[in-house]
């Protein structure tokens, strides 16, 4: 499928969106394939359980966004991907069946209040909203640039708002909805040279559960999970997998007891069971999955 894109600098409020339906996305079509012919998955067992449902995902082009992605679709989902990796979005669209893909920074509020006003023209009403982009820049504080803060709040924090403000009014009027916030556990636990990057992951949480207490009045859940070390290009600008199940007294970092790191779809799957029905009395909650790497929950 074609992947459309939202530039920054171009992005139209919900109003101005004057855009054609994406070629070949045709929901009917999505409905039949969620029940008949579900989408690759590798983590937990598919079970359709959000057949009907509309699920629009940020950061999805690689990582835990494309196995979110791939978990929600199987479960019967049809997905809105975000992403600014128009790369990355083609990819997913050829693994995942008919993604209704869209190239979206999620610092720009325009531009995804524009891309959940496609959304909901072309795929339906969302019902499912999880924020995944997410960047990283590590280093000692005082070696930590005014830019480098500037993005890890802009896309880390700000990025989680934009798509929970743009999703939220929307989720109100039909007294319904499930918003996740894909965060980490370094929100937990402090990390040698992870401090502006905790600190970024720390208040999106915070603002995930304040929003949680605002919207549960409406049936609208809101909660979040806490990857540790991942199998993903983000684990390996800090280490390797090795590393991370050992662990470094020096920094005053533990290993991981279970001894392996996650792969994306362990997170996937967690992800998938707050969406669905099986989580409907859980909101405020934030699961820490880690392999118990911070000894705490």
């Amino acid at each position: 499928m074609p992947v459309h894109s939202l530039p920054l600098a171009t992005a139209q409020p919900p109003q101005e969106l004057s855009q054609p339906p994406l070629p070949g996305f045709d929901l009917a079509k999505r409905a039949h394939q969620a029940l008949h012919q579900p989408a690759p998955h590798q983590g937990g067992a598919s079970s359709g359980s959000l057949a009907g449902r509309v699920a629009v995902v940020s950061g999805a082009a690689q990582g835990i966004g494309a196995a979110v992605c791939a978990r929600l679709a199987a479960d019967g989902a049809t997905i809105a991907a975000l992403d600014v990796d128009e790369h990355g979005l083609k990819e997913l669209s050829a693994t995942v069946p008919d993604v209704l893909a869209q190239i979206c920074d999620v610092r720009d509020p325009r531009a995804v209040q524009a891309a959940i006003s496609h959304a909901e023209r072309d795929a339906g009403p969302i019902a499912i909203a999880v924020s995944v982009a997410g960047v990283l820049r590590s280093g000692p504080v005082t070696a930590l640039t005014e830019p480098d803060l500037r993005e890890l709040f802009a896309v880390n924090t700000m990025g989680v708002i934009h798509l929970c403000q743009a999703v939220t009014g929307l989720m109100i009027s039909r007294r319904a909805g499930a918003i996740i916030t894909v965060a980490s556990n370094a929100a937990h636990v402090p990390r040698i040279g992870l401090a502006g990057y905790g600190a970024s992951k720390a208040a999106a949480l915070a603002f995930t559960r304040h929003l949680a207490l605002e919207v549960a009045e409406y049936g609208i859940r809101c909660n979040s999970v806490s990857p540790g070390s991942t199998d993903t290009p983000m684990l390996a600008m800090l280490t390797t997998p090795e590393q991370a199940i050992a662990g470094d007294p020096a920094r005053f970092r533990l290993g991981i007891p279970l001894r392996r790191i996650a792969h994306p779809h362990d997170i996937a799957d967690a992800v998938a069971w707050l969406a669905s029905d099986q989580a409907r009395h859980v909101t405020m909650q934030d699961l820490v999955i880690d392999g118990g790497a911070s000894l705490t929950g």
